[in-house]
């Protein structure tokens, strides 16, 4: 071949390569905008990520308020609201409801043909998913936000009650709370994305996503404490992530230790809450994280062959 012809393909290569693309932050900050807008345009995510929550946590709040108020006496001793008691539980669902949904975008992008144009695209792999995940975790951010501000509402109604008796430990609290719910959040945004990786199907990941919610939510600590609960409910609770989710919070926002299921002693005060629990929630992410990734990589294989 003569060195024209290679001064030419080099040339080629050289475009090539700098035609590649943006760089990774770029492509993350273009993700993320992308992944943004699209969830805040349906109708379906917001209503069933917010709306609902929010109806059930006023619900909740009435019909269980009068019945649970012993009990929580009896458990945790003081005055504690169920107003209070419940935000966590509330917190949670939402999340739960946020990340549950978060498979329908991918799904979607499969079916209009956008998931292969993106993996044939210079477009950074990783920073496609990472855009997708921080948008997720900003949405549920900020709904965390609304529903303890709704709950300080609900409460100050009820009781003219302070910010300060509402939340025990304060900003460092309320931090602590949208950090355990953003940990909490990526356990089910994981579990969404593989089923929609699994069935390549909008119904199917929406029913199975959502199949899990409310069961979840029973069979925990969410809405009267476990004591009070069959056996078979407690047990249950052991392996259910929504418990640890929960009793983090409302760790933070009692101030106390407050675990229901297995913990540790060897920390003071919340400490024996906190950490046992954070880890589970750490521990899930990263299983389910690690197979959405594994499966996420096998189609992007699939797709580019």
């Amino acid at each position: 071949m003569s060195p024209a012809i290679d001064g030419d393909e080099d040339s080629e290569s050289s475009v090539t390569q700098k035609a590649s693309g943006n760089s990774a932050t770029i492509d993350l900050r273009i993700s993320f905008k992308r992944w943004l807008v699209k969830s805040s345009r349906n109708p379906y995510v917001t209503f069933t990520s917010l709306i609902q929550p929010v109806i059930f946590f006023v619900l909740m709040a009435e019909v269980l308020g009068a019945v649970v108020g012993g009990v929580l006496t009896e458990t945790l001793g003081g005055d504690v609201h169920y107003v209070t008691y419940l935000t966590p539980a509330i917190v949670i669902q939402s999340a739960l409801a946020a990340a549950a949904v978060s498979g329908i975008g991918l799904v979607d992008d499969m079916e209009t043909g956008m998931f292969d144009k993106t993996l044939i695209s210079p477009m950074s792999r990783g920073a496609m998913f990472v855009g997708k995940v921080l948008s997720e975790l900003a949405r549920i951010t900020v709904q965390t936000l609304i529903i303890l501000a709704l709950g300080f509402g609900l409460l100050w109604v009820k009781t003219s009650a302070s910010v300060g008796s509402y939340i025990q430990t304060g900003l460092a609290g309320v931090l602590g709370i949208v950090a355990v719910t953003v940990i909490f959040g990526g356990i089910f945004m994981a579990y969404s994305n593989i089923v929609a990786l699994v069935t390549r199907d909008r119904e199917a990941t929406i029913m199975i996503s959502n199949l899990l919610t409310f069961p979840l939510l029973f069979v925990s600590s969410a809405f009267v404490p476990l004591d009070v609960l069959p056996n078979w409910i407690q047990t249950v609770a052991i392996v259910n992530p929504i418990t640890y989710g929960v009793d983090a919070i409302r760790a933070l926002m009692l101030g106390q230790d407050v675990r229901t299921v297995f913990g540790s002693t060897v920390f003071d005060g919340i400490w024996n809450t906190l950490v046992p629990a954070v880890a589970v929630l750490i521990g899930f992410v990263l299983v389910l994280g690690f197979i959405a990734v594994r499966l996420l990589n096998n189609a992007s294989k699939v797709e580019v062959q």
